[in-house]
C-alpha cells in the first residue's frame, strides 16, 4: 500500500512538471508573467508515465497543476505589470481587486500632484445617502477632471470601496450601449433577445449586484442626454460625473480649481527628470504663471521640455511668448496622456457651445487686462444692452460653461490662457469696434480721476487702474494716426493721466512718472509736435516735478508748453493764462516772487478778458496774486 501511494505520488509530480515544462516553454515571453520551470532530471520512459497510474488520480493532478499555473502566471504576471507602469509612468494598479468589476482606463500621469485635498473632498462629497449620490467635478477645459475622476475611481478601487463594480462610461458616446456591455462583459449578465436598448438597460440595474458601485460618466454636456440612463434611486450607486458646465438638484458639483504654484512646479519636475526646472527657478516660474498653473499647458510644456533636452527654460518661455497658443510646445500632444487634445483645441469645444451673443462678449473680456474685470465697466461698452439680458448671457454660458470665473461680488475674471484664445477669435472691423468701445469706457472712467485724491475715491477707482492700463498699453503699440481707435482723438491722453494722477494723488511719484512720459510720448507721436495735447502733457510732467522739488527739470517743461500754446492758441487763451500761472506756481515754490508776480498779473487779465471777474478761475488767479504780494511785502520789511 504504501508504495503504491509512493508511486502514485511520484507520478503525479512528473505528470506536473511536464506540464509546466511544456507550458513554459509554449510561452512567447518566458520571463516576466510566468516563474521559470527546470527541466527533470531526466526523461522518463512512457511506461514510467503511464504506469500504474489512477485516471482519478490524473485528473485531480491535472486540475492541482493548471491551479499552479495560475498562481504563478498571478505572481509573474502581478512583476510583468509593475514593471510596465515603472516603465509607462502609469499609475499602480489597485491592490486586491480581484472579482471587482472594471473598467478603467489607463492614466498616463507620471505624479498626481497637488489634489489630495480634491479628493478628499470628493469622497466626502460621494458618502452615503438615502438614495443615489451624484456628484459633478466641474471646470473650464484642461483643468484635470477626467485625471481627478480616474484618480479618485483607482483609489475607491485600491480601498475595495465598490464591490459591485467600478463603470468607467464616456458620456460623448451611446452611455445605454456602454452600460449593457459593461454588465455583460464584468458581471455575466445575459440578456433576452427582444429587449430594447431602453430596456435593456432597465435589466442591468435590476440584476446589478446589490453592493455599492461607483459609475463614472465622463465629460457631460447635458445633465438631460444621460438621465434616462441613469441607475434606480437606490443607495447603492454613487454617480461621479466630469463636465465643463455646472449642473442643478440632484447634482452636487465640485468646482476644481487650477493648481498651486508649488503644485505646478511639482508637476514639471515630473515630467522633466534632468533638473532643469531646479536650474531656473525664477524662469520656471514665470512659466507657471503664463500658462496660469492649467495642468493640461503644464504637462503639454513638460512632455515638450522631456522630449527635446537640449531647449533651455528661457529659450521655451521665447517661443511661447513669440508664437502664444500656436507654439509648438502648447500644439503637441503625446501617446499616454489621459488629456488627447491641445491646449487650444480643449477651449475650442466649449467655444462653440456658446452663441454668437456669448462670443461677443468673450472677446470684448479678453481686451481687459488679466485681472479682475469689475462688471459696471462691461455693461457700458454696450450702451444698446439690456443690463438683465447681458448678465442672463454671462451666467447661462460664461460661467455655466468655466469660462469666466467670478472673484467677488460684481468682478469677473478670465483665465490667462483663455483670455490668449478669446483674443485670437477676434478680427479685423470687429476689433476695432470692440477696442473703440472699451477705449471710450475706460475714458470717461480716467476723466473722473481727481489730481488730488481721497480715500473713498482711491478706492471707487483702483479696480480699474489694471484696465486702464491695457488699453494705454494698446494705444502704445500704434504707429500712425490713422490707427487710432478713439471717437476724439484729444481724448488720448486721459487714459495716461488718469492712471498719473491715481499714483501721483497718493504720493507714489515713481510710479506715475512713467506714465507721464508715456502720455508725452504717445500724444507728440500720433498727433504730432504742433498739437495742444502735447501743451497738455508737458504742463503735466513738469506739474509732478514740481511736486517732487525737482525744479530743474519742471522749468523747461513749464516754458516749452507755455511757448505752444501761445502759438496754437492766441496770446489771450485761458490755457495760455494756465500756464502762465503754472510757471508763476514753480517760481514761487522756489522763492522766484519778483517773476512769480508778472506772470500772474497778465494770466488774471486774460482770465478777468475772457471768463468774467466772478469765474473761478478767476478768482483763484486773483487770491494766488494777493499771495504773492503778501510775501513780497513782508520779504520787504525783512
Amino acid at each position: 500500500m504504501s508504495r503504491q501511494k509512493q508511486s502514485k505520488g511520484a507520478s503525479s509530480g512528473l505528470l506536473r512538471s511536464s506540464i509546466l515544462v511544456r507550458l513554459s516553454q509554449t510561452r512567447r515571453h518566458p520571463d516576466p508573467r510566468f516563474a521559470q520551470i527546470p527541466d527533470s532530471p531526466r526523461s522518463p520512459t512512457f511506461s514510467e508515465k503511464v504506469g500504474d497510474i489512477n485516471p482519478a488520480d490524473v485528473l485531480l493532478d491535472l486540475v492541482i497543476a493548471l491551479m499552479d499555473v495560475n498562481a504563478q502566471a498571478n505572481d509573474g504576471g502581478k512583476q510583468w505589470i509593475a514593471q510596465e507602469q515603472h516603465f509607462h509612468n502609469y499609475p499602480p494598479t489597485p491592490k486586491e481587486i480581484v472579482g471587482i468589476p472594471c473598467n478603467l482606463p489607463y492614466s498616463g500621469v507620471a505624479q498626481f500632484v497637488g489634489r489630495d485635498d480634491d479628493l478628499d473632498s470628493l469622497h466626502q462629497q460621494l458618502q452615503p445617502g438615502a438614495t443615489v449620490v451624484i456628484s459633478a467635478v466641474a471646470g473650464m477645459g484642461g483643468i484635470g477632471k477626467t485625471e481627478l475622476a480616474l484618480q479618485y475611481a483607482y483609489q475607491q478601487l485600491e480601498a475595495n470601496a465598490y464591490p459591485g463594480g467600478v463603470c468607467w462610461l464616456e458620456a460623448r458616446q451611446d452611455v445605454g450601449l456602454q452600460i449593457v456591455s459593461f454588465a455583460r462583459a464584468n458581471l455575466g449578465l445575459v440578456m433576452p433577445d427582444d429587449l430594447g436598448l431602453a430596456e435593456q438597460v432597465a435589466f442591468c440595474w435590476r440584476h446589478w449586484p446589490a453592493q455599492p458601485t461607483l459609475l463614472i460618466l465622463d465629460d457631460v454636456q447635458a445633465y438631460e442626454d444621460i438621465q434616462p440612463f441613469l441607475p434606480p434611486p437606490r443607495s447603492q450607486f454613487k454617480l461621479l460625473l466630469t463636465s465643463r458646465s455646472r449642473f442643478g438638484s440632484p447634482v452636487k458639483n465640485y468646482d476644481i480649481q487650477v493648481l498651486s504654484a508649488e503644485a505646478s512646479l511639482d508637476l514639471l519636475r515630473s515630467l522633466v527628470g534632468d533638473g532643469r526646472i531646479d536650474q531656473d527657478i525664477p524662469q520656471a516660474e514665470q512659466l507657471c504663471k503664463w500658462l496660469g498653473y492649467l495642468p493640461l499647458g503644464l504637462e503639454l510644456v513638460g512632455r515638450y521640455l522631456a522630449e527635446d533636452q537640449d531647449v533651455t527654460l528661457a529659450v521655451l518661455w521665447a517661443r511661447l511668448q513669440k508664437k502664444r497658443l500656436t507654439a509648438q510646445a502648447l500644439q503637441d500632444t503625446y501617446p499616454g496622456m489621459t488629456a488627447s487634445l491641445s491646449v487650444a483645441a480643449a477651449f475650442e469645444l466649449s467655444w462653440e457651445r456658446l452663441d454668437e451673443d456669448a462670443q461677443r462678449i468673450a472677446k470684448l473680456l479678453s481686451l481687459f487686462a488679466p485681472a479682475a474685470i469689475p462688471w459696471t465697466l462691461v455693461q457700458p461698452c454696450w450702451p444698446e444692452w439690456d443690463e438683465e439680458a447681458l448678465a442672463t448671457v454671462r451666467n447661462k454660458q460664461l460661467l455655466n460653461l468655466h469660462l469666466l470665473t467670478r472673484t467677488e461680488d460684481g468682478h469677473y475674471q478670465l483665465h490667462q490662457l483663455l483670455r490668449e484664445f478669446f483674443a485670437t477669435k477676434l478680427t479685423g472691423e470687429e476689433r476695432q469696434h470692440l477696442k473703440t468701445a472699451l477705449a471710450t469706457t475706460m475714458i470717461a472712467v480716467a476723466q473722473q480721476i481727481p489730481q488730488d485724491l481721497t480715500l473713498a475715491q482711491i478706492q471707487a477707482v483702483q479696480d480699474a487702474i489694471p484696465h486702464l492700463k491695457a488699453v494705454a498699453t494698446d494705444l502704445m503699440q500704434i504707429n500712425t494716426r490713422e490707427e487710432l481707435y478713439l471717437p476724439e482723438e484729444d481724448d488720448l491722453g486721459w487714459v495716461f493721466t488718469g492712471i498719473s494722477w491715481f499714483y501721483k494723488g497718493q504720493g507714489l511719484y515713481a510710479e506715475a512718472e512713467p506714465w507721464y512720459k508715456d502720455c508725452f510720448s504717445v500724444v507728440r507721436s500720433l498727433l504730432g509736435e504742433q498739437h495742444p495735447s502735447v501743451a497738455t502733457s508737458l504742463n503735466n510732467l513738469a506739474g509732478l516735478y514740481d511736486s517732487q522739488g525737482r525744479y530743474e527739470l519742471a522749468e523747461p517743461l513749464l516754458q516749452q508748453a507755455l511757448d505752444l500754446r501761445r502759438s496754437l492758441l492766441g496770446e489771450q487763451h485761458p490755457d495760455v493764462a494756465a500756464s502762465l500761472n503754472n510757471l508763476a506756481v514753480l517760481y514761487y515754490h522756489q522763492g522766484r516772487l519778483t517773476e512769480a508776480e508778472p506772470l500772474l498779473v497778465q494770466a488774471l487779465a486774460m482770465y478777468q478778458q475772457r471768463l468774467g471777474n466772478q469765474h473761478p478761475h478767476t478768482l483763484m488767479m486773483q487770491q494766488s496774486l494777493e499771495y504773492v504780494r503778501a510775501d513780497l511785502r513782508n520779504a520787504k520789511l525783512q
